[in-house]
């Protein structure tokens, strides 16, 4: 079934292609053809047009399909779990992860480290 949306989908996105390019240009797009603009009224839909707005709907519905078909074929785990390599952050032993609690410290009054740097 999925293959099957997914045959459909592409064929809806080079038919929606084929459609946007064949209609006429109204204007200011590439500064050419057309005419119109802000003054003028809205144009009454054309077939293209028609066609255009069905094309777009039913694209959207494939999309929104195919994106349910790959959540429910999802699996919890990753790339990684998939080769079977653990992470390097794993083979460590805890206390490597962690620095120590007096390296995170800013230096006290009777360190003999200068608080500030001293220009030479």
């Amino acid at each position: 079934m999925e293959t099957v949306v997914l045959i459909v989908h592409l064929f809806l996105a080079l038919g929606l292609i084929a459609v946007v390019l064949m209609q006429r240009s109204e204007g200011g797009g590439l500064g050419m053809g057309g005419g119109g603009g802000a003054n003028a009224g809205r144009s009454a839909a054309t077939a293209l047009g028609k066609i255009t707005w069905g094309l777009a709907i039913c694209f959207i519905g494939t999309s929104i399909t195919l994106t349910i078909f790959a959540a429910e074929n999802a699996s919890g785990n990753s790339v990684i779990d998939q080769l079977g390599i653990t992470p390097p952050a794993q083979n460590a032993p805890d206390s490597d992860l962690v620095p120590p609690g007096d390296d995170l410290l800013p230096p006290t009054a009777e360190d003999d480290a200068p608080l500030v740097p001293i220009a030479d």
